[in-house]
């Protein structure tokens, strides 16, 4: 049976996701910060007739839970890792106004924590067949389309993130993982907003279909759930 682990489980797009891959029969090792702000995966759960579904409390900042978590599950084959877990930080700042403190957690949290979760999740997705590293991006950090300003500390932790995304795929596609930086969509989420253009099912279809036709030329790409490509 194919095997996905998922950060960031127990809502928005995390959820969606746990939920289509378990409609396709996979078996899904879900993570959530806190384990008792689990209820809709709890719902999730009861529904999961074939036990499919297994629930780790796992902060991916903790790096001692992070390694507790990978200890457990030594030896057990994973095809795909989505780092779906982030944080936006503060919102409606502006230049001269950027909160230090905050930002050093963001870029923790974006950019090095999937760097060692990618680490200590390396040895599972060797065994696995699909292969897969995939993160959780957004488009507001390419370069390229960064035309308006602000929004520092947002933009460059997931700038830094796809930069994490390209030299993993540079140093694990060689022994045949690839990885991939996702831009979710705008969703209709906590972070996302209520006038964002569509829903975390919607988003969880097209990140799927992404991951599921993803080649090797791809690997170390950045990628819309649309399919297509973003610039950095």
């Amino acid at each position: 049976m194919a095997c996905v682990l998922i950060t960031g489980a127990n809502r928005g797009i995390g959820l969606a996701l746990v939920q289509l891959y378990l409609e396709s029969g996979w078996k899904v090792l879900a993570t959530v910060r806190n384990a008792s702000n689990t209820d809709k995966l709890n719902e999730v759960m009861d529904q999961d007739t074939q036990n499919n579904l297994i629930i780790y409390e796992m902060d991916i900042v903790n790096y001692q839970q992070v390694s507790e978590v990978a200890s457990s599950l030594v030896g057990v084959p994973i095809d795909i890792v989505i780092n779906n877990a982030g944080l936006y930080g503060p919102k409606g700042y502006g230049f001269g106004h950027c909160d230090v403190e905050a930002w050093k957690m963001v870029m923790e949290v974006n950019a090095i924590a999937p760097a060692k979760l990618a680490e200590m999740f390396y040895a599972n997705l060797k065994l696995g067949d699909k292969k897969i590293f995939a993160a959780l991006s957004s488009r507001v950090g390419s370069h390229t389309e960064n035309t308006k300003g602000g929004g520092y500390i947002y933009r460059s932790s997931k700038a830094a993130l796809n930069s994490v995304v390209k030299s993993l795929s540079n140093d694990l596609l060689p022994q045949g993982i690839k990885t991939v930086a996702l831009h979710p969509g705008w969703v209709k989420t906590k972070m996302g907003g209520p006038n964002a253009l569509i829903t975390p099912e919607e988003s969880a279809l097209g990140l799927k279909r992404v991951l599921d036709n993803l080649t090797k030329q791809e690997s170390g790409s950045f990628i819309s759930y649309d399919g297509s490509k973003i610039p950095w």
